[in-house]
C-alpha cells in the first residue's frame, strides 16, 4: 500500500498537534505535512521537540509548506526546520488574492521568482514545487491559465497537485495529470461533496466520502512521480472522523 500522509493544517482547529500525532500514528498514517504556522516561528530547540514527538508516533514530515515571501528570505532557516524535521520536498503553497497577478505576463514572473527561489533548496538535495488552488486554473484575458504561465517561467519545479482545488477552479484533474504528470512528485487527497452539502465545512468531505473519482484518479496517479499522497479537509468539524475515514477509503485505491 502506498504511504500516507496528513496535512497538518487540516487539524489546526484541534489542538495540540501531539494529541493529533498520536491519532494519525494509531490510525496508520505514515507521514504528515506541516506548513508555515507550525514551525516558522520555532527556536531549534522546540524544532527538536517537534521532532520527536512524530517519531514517537512513528510519523515523518516528509514535505512541508512554506509561504514564498519566507522561502526568499528566510532560506537559511528554511533549510534548518526541513533538516531538523526530515523533510524531502518543500512546497510553496499559495498567493493571497492581493498579490496575484492579473495577466499572463504578470504569472510568468512569477513562475520566474518561483525559479530563482528554488536555486537554494534544490542545491541542499530538495524537491521544490508549487502547490495550487483553484485561482491557477482559471482563464486569464489572453486565454491562458496561471497553471500555464507558472510553470513556463518555471521549467524544472515540480508540483504538488491538489486535485480537489483543480476541480474547484473548473479543470478536469485527469486532462491536467496527463498534461503535467510528468512535473507531479506530491499530491493532496481530498474530496469534495454533493452540492449543497457539508456547507459548514467549505462544501468538502473526507476521501471517499464526496465526489471525486478517487479510484480512477489513484490508477493514472501511480503512473506519475509523485511519492507523497496527502489527505487534507480544508476545514473538517469532526477531526477524528476526517482521520480515520479518510484513511480507510484510501487503503482500497
Amino acid at each position: 500500500m502506498t504511504k500516507l500522509s496528513y496535512q497538518l493544517y487540516s487539524a489546526r482547529n484541534f489542538q495540540p498537534y501531539s494529541a493529533i500525532f498520536e491519532k494519525l500514528g494509531k490510525a496508520g498514517y505514515a507521514e504528515v505535512e506541516g506548513f508555515g504556522g507550525i514551525y516558522a516561528d520555532l527556536d531549534d530547540g522546540s524544532l527538536k521537540s517537534l521532532r520527536a514527538d512524530l517519531d514517537k508516533n512513528g510519523l515523518t514530515m516528509a514535505t512541508g509548506h512554506f509561504s514564498p515571501d519566507f522561502l526568499e528570505k528566510e532560506a537559511k532557516k528554511s533549510l534548518a526546520i526541513a533538516k531538523t524535521l526530515g523533510m524531502d520536498s518543500i512546497y510553496a503553497p499559495h498567493l493571497a488574492a492581493d498579490e496575484r497577478p492579473t495577466d499572463g505576463a504578470g504569472w510568468l514572473a512569477f513562475g520566474k521568482r518561483l525559479a530563482e527561489m528554488s536555486k537554494p533548496y534544490k542545491d541542499a538535495g530538495y524537491e521544490f514545487g508549487w502547490h495550487n488552488h483553484d485561482f491557477e486554473f482559471v482563464k486569464l484575458a489572453d486565454g491562458s491559465l496561471p497553471i500555464e504561465r507558472i510553470f513556463e517561467g518555471a521549467p524544472d519545479i515540480s508540483w504538488e497537485a491538489d486535485i480537489a482545488w483543480v476541480v474547484r477552479g473548473g479543470g478536469d484533474p485527469f486532462a491536467w495529470i496527463e498534461k503535467l504528470g510528468n512535473r507531479i512528485t506530491a499530491v493532496h487527497v481530498k474530496d469534495i461533496a454533493p452540492a449543497g452539502q457539508a456547507t459548514d465545512e467549505g462544501g468538502w468531505a473526507d476521501v471517499g466520502h464526496g465526489t471525486l473519482d478517487w479510484p480512477g484518479l489513484m490508477k493514472v496517479l501511480r503512473g506519475t512521480k509523485a511519492k507523497h499522497f496527502v489527505v487534507e479537509h480544508d476545514n473538517p468539524n469532526d477531526v477524528d472522523r476526517n482521520i480515520t475515514r479518510s484513511i480507510a477509503s484510501f487503503k482500497k485505491y
